[in-house]
């Protein structure tokens, strides 16, 4: 981060919850509202009434993670690449809330020190997920955010889901996922998808959190992040403190977006290479378990 604040021309595609884009830590960014669900506003000026409530989980989710990526680094809770272009898809609503749909976040207020808080309950069916990815890549989109578990798909969702990860891949629009937040082995359509980074939560002692998903496609091509405890504004601008995989993935997506920012000449696929590879753990992937993000040797990688 001390490296730089992204560049306008990288656009992230935040495919999530309805963000609240008129607080003050997102004044004077290039935020950008595509859209899609109902109540969304095409554009970024008009976009200030997308979340109904500040407490409704979705808009406190979309909220947050656009938090992690785009706050002003002036903010008590600075973004990551605020200088970059974020391009919000929302992908549910609080009407669209599934209380047995498996989350890919918790959260909780600041003030219960330590606590991994309660979880958002979210999903969103595989062919309006497929539509989202699809819309963002052809908006622009550089990296994709999707802090989001699938719905179980239909067989026709998921070759839509499919289709529409291949297209990304085919676009060098590099991919980053949630692994989930169920604590058990195995993967999704999102994680095993050969071209998707899935993204395990790590706490403060630099393992991987209990409750993240792990598995093969997991573990070979994907990293960790914080996921425990991680502090950010809610929509009224409260401190709020989220955990799980999901608030994992923005770390990822933002460091994606960095590197393209600063070696503007590197492929998508080498930067993926560099993320991936950048870690002496990561040269030998046998493991269900992902080694842990390290942006400055994805940097020096790059940097040759």
């Amino acid at each position: 981060m001390a490296r730089s604040a992204g560049r306008p021309e990288v656009a992230v595609g935040l495919l999530d919850g309805l963000v609240a884009v008129g607080q003050p830590a997102f004044a004077g960014r290039r935020l950008r509202v595509l859209p899609g669900r109902p109540g969304a506003a095409a554009d970024g000026a008009g976009a200030g009434a997308v979340c109904a409530s500040a407490g409704d989980g979705p808009c406190v989710h979309g909220s947050f993670i656009a938090g992690v990526l785009s706050a002003d680094r002036a903010s008590p809770s600075p973004g990551i690449c605020p200088d970059c272009t974020l391009l919000i898809r929302p992908i549910f609503t609080g009407h669209r809330a599934d209380p047995v749909a498996a989350s890919a976040g918790s959260a909780g207020p600041a003030g219960a020190a330590g606590s991994a808080g309660r979880p958002i309950p979210l999903s969103a069916p595989a062919e309006e997920l497929a539509a989202a990815v699809v819309q963002a890549v052809e908006a622009g989109a550089r990296v994709l955010n999707l802090s989001v578990a699938p719905e179980r798909p239909s067989s026709s969702g998921h070759r839509e889901l499919t289709a529409a990860l291949d297209h990304a891949a085919a676009r060098g629009v590099l991919t980053v996922v949630a692994a989930g937040n169920q604590g058990r082995l195995g993967g999704s359509a999102l994680t095993r998808h050969p071209w998707t980074i899935p993204v395990v939560g790590y706490d403060d002692r630099r393992r991987p959190m209990g409750l993240s998903n792990l598995g093969g496609s997991i573990g070979t091509r994907g990293l960790g992040a914080p996921g425990r405890a991680v502090v950010e504004l809610d929509p009224g601008e409260r401190p709020m403190v989220l955990s799980g995989t999901s608030v994992a993935v923005p770390y990822v997506v933002g460091t994606l977006a960095l590197l393209l920012s600063c070696f503007p000449r590197a492929t998508p696929a080498e930067v993926r290479a560099a993320v991936l590879h950048g870690t002496a753990r990561a040269s030998a992937r046998r493991s269900v378990v992902p080694p842990l993000l390290d942006a400055w040797s994805a940097y020096e990688r790059l940097r040759g």
